[in-house]
C-alpha cells in the first residue's frame, strides 16, 4: 500500500507566512505593482490583471502554435480601435509581438525535431520576402529622412511577410480552412453590431474624446455620424464590412447544413449593412467589382449574363435615379458615382502635383513619409502637406514607381495564378467556391484600395495576405468528387 500524504503535514496559509521567503516575496510583488501602477497608471493596473491571463495564453500559444495566427486575426480587428481607449503606447507592437512569438512557439513545439519548412517554400513566400527586402531597402533611400517613419510604416511589407508562411504551414485542412472562415464571421457579425449600436445609440465616453480630437470633421457629416464600429475609422470600416459580404455571399451557396447557410448569410447582411452605416463611398466598389470577378470565374453564361445584370441594376440605381436620397448613407454612396465630385477633383488635382514632384524620384519619399501623416515626423515636407487618400498613390508617394509597379505586381499575379487554379486545376467544386470567395473579396479590395487607404490597413491587411497563401496552396485542400475517386480506385485495381 503507497503511503498517502497527510494533509495536516502541510503548513496552512497563515503558517507560511511565517516564512521569511514567502513575506519577501508578496513584498517584491507588490513593490512591482506599486511601481508598474506609479509609472504607467491605469495601464499599470491593467497589466498586472492580465499577467495570469497571458501566462496562461502563452501555455497554450506554446502547445499550440497556430492559436498564434488565429490570435493575430482576431487582433486585426480590434488593435487599431483600442488606440481610442488606450493611449500612450504603441499597439502596433503587439501585433510585431504576437507573430514573433508565433514563431518562437512554432520552434519550441517540435524542439526534439527540426520544423518542417517545407509547405512555406512556394512563390508567394518567395514574393513576400522580396517585398519587405524592398521595404527595408527604403531605409536607404536619400529621400527617407524619418526611421521613426519607416517602423511606423514597417507593417507595409513586415505583416506579409509573417504572415503568409505561417499559413501556409498551419492551415493546410479543410477543417481549418473551415475554421478560419467561421472565425472571419464571427469577427465581421461583432464589427458590423457596433456600428449598428453606434448608428443607434452613439458613441461611447471615450469614441467621443477621439471624435473631439479632429476626427469628427471626417466622420460627422451634415450632423450624421459615419459608423467606425471597433476599427481604426469609418473607412475601413466599411470596406472591410464589403469584403466580409462579399466573401460571405459567396460561401453561403456551397453549405449544405441550413445552419452554416444562414451563418454566412447574417455575416453578408450586417456585413453590406455596415458598409452602408461607415458612409464610405468608396466601398460600394468592393462588392460590385468583387461579384462581377466570382461571375467570370464560374464560366457560366447564364449566370455570367445574370450577375452583369444585376450589378448593372445596382448601377443605374446609383448614378441614375434618386431613389432613397433621403437616406444619409445612400445620398452619400450616390456621390461615388458622380465624376464631378468635389472630393474627386481635389484628389485628381493631388495626383497631378504628386506626379511632377514624384518624376525624379523613383523610389519615392520613404515608408511613413507620405500624406498628413508624416507631419509628425516632417512637418514642413511637401509630401507631408498632400492627402494621399488611395492606397496606391500612397506606395507610389513613399516607394516611388518602382515600389508601386512591384506591388501591383504581387498583388496581379496571386489573383491570375489562383484564377488560373480555380478554372484549370481545382477538382473539388466546393473548394472552387471557397477560393473564388477569396479571389473575388481581394479583386473588390483592389478596386477600392484606388480610392481609399484600404488594402495596407488592419483588419483588411491581414485577412488578405492569409488568403493570398490560402489561395495559392489549394493543392492541401483539394480532394476530387467521389465519382473520380471511384475512376481512379477502378484504374489502380
Amino acid at each position: 500500500m503507497t503511503n498517502q500524504p497527510n494533509p495536516f503535514e502541510f503548513d496552512s496559509g497563515s503558517d507560511k507566512l511565517g516564512n521569511p521567503g514567502y513575506i519577501a516575496l508578496i513584498l517584491g510583488i507588490a513593490a512591482i505593482a506599486a511601481l508598474l501602477i506609479s509609472r504607467m497608471g491605469m495601464i499599470g493596473g491593467v497589466a498586472l490583471i492580465l499577467l495570469p491571463f497571458i501566462a496562461i495564453y502563452l501555455n497554450i500559444l506554446f502547445r499550440h502554435p497556430i492559436i498564434g495566427l488565429y490570435s493575430a486575426i482576431v487582433l486585426g480587428f480590434i488593435l487599431l480601435g483600442l488606440g481610442k481607449y488606450i493611449t500612450g503606447i504603441t499597439l502596433g507592437v503587439v501585433m510585431d509581438g504576437i507573430l514573433i512569438i508565433t514563431y518562437i512557439a512554432l520552434i519550441f513545439n517540435n524542439f526534439t525535431e527540426k520544423v518542417d519548412w517545407s509547405p512555406a517554400l512556394k512563390d508567394i513566400t518567395l514574393l513576400s520576402v522580396i517585398w519587405f527586402g524592398y521595404s527595408v531597402f527604403e531605409l536607404v533611400n536619400p529621400e527617407a529622412r524619418s526611421s521613426a517613419a519607416w517602423f511606423s510604416g514597417r507593417g507595409i511589407g513586415l505583416y506579409m511577410m509573417l504572415i503568409v508562411p505561417l499559413t501556409l504551414i498551419f492551415i493546410d485542412s479543410n477543417k481549418k480552412l473551415n475554421f478560419f472562415f467561421y472565425l472571419w464571421g464571427v469577427l465581421s457579425i461583432l464589427a458590423s453590431l457596433k456600428g449598428v449600436m453606434q448608428h443607434f445609440w452613439g458613441v461611447d465616453h471615450w469614441e467621443k474624446a477621439w471624435l473631439d480630437e479632429g476626427n469628427a470633421q471626417t466622420h460627422i457629416l451634415f450632423g450624421k455620424l459615419r459608423s467606425f464600429s471597433f476599427m481604426s475609422d469609418a473607412g475601413q470600416f466599411g470596406a472591410n464590412q464589403g469584403y466580409s459580404a462579399v466573401v460571405a455571399i459567396i460561401l453561403s451557396m456551397v453549405q449544405t447544413e441550413k445552419k452554416k447557410r444562414l451563418f454566412f448569410i447574417v455575416v453578408a447582411v450586417l456585413g453590406l449593412y455596415g458598409m452602408i452605416l461607415s458612409g464610405t463611398r468608396g466601398a460600394i466598389s468592393v462588392p460590385l467589382a468583387g461579384l462581377m470577378a466570382f461571375f467570370v470565374l464560374r464560366k457560366n453564361i447564364r449566370i455570367m449574363v445574370f450577375g452583369f445584370f444585376l450589378l448593372m441594376m445596382v448601377f443605374v440605381f446609383f448614378k441614375y435615379t434618386s431613389i432613397g436620397q433621403g437616406n444619409d448613407q445612400i445620398r452619400r454612396m450616390r456621390t461615388a458615382f458622380d465624376p464631378n465630385d468635389a472630393s474627386l477633383q481635389v484628389r485628381l488635382e493631388n495626383q497631378k502635383r504628386l506626379k511632377t514632384y514624384l518624376a525624379s524620384r523613383p523610389f519615392g519619399g520613404g515608408i511613413g513619409l507620405g500624406g498628413v501623416k508624416a507631419q509628425k515626423y516632417l512637418p514642413n515636407a511637401f509630401l507631408s502637406q498632400v492627402a494621399t487618400d488611395s492606397w496606391y498613390v500612397l506606395i507610389w508617394v513613399e516607394q516611388g514607381i518602382v515600389g508601386l509597379l512591384l506591388h501591383l505586381f504581387i498583388l496581379f499575379y496571386t489573383i491570375g495564378k489562383a484564377s488560373y487554379l480555380i478554372v484549370f486545376r481545382i477538382r473539388d467544386p466546393i473548394l472552387k467556391i471557397k477560393m473564388s470567395a477569396l479571389v473575388a473579396g481581394m479583386f473588390g479590395v483592389m478596386v477600392a484600395s484606388y480610392g481609399n487607404a484600404v488594402l495596407g490597413q488592419m483588419p483588411t491587411s491581414i485577412l488578405i495576405y492569409t488568403s493570398m497563401a490560402l489561395m495559392l496552396n489549394t493543392e492541401k485542400f483539394d480532394t476530387p468528387p467521389p465519382e473520380i475517386q471511384l475512376k481512379a480506385k477502378e484504374l489502380s485495381s
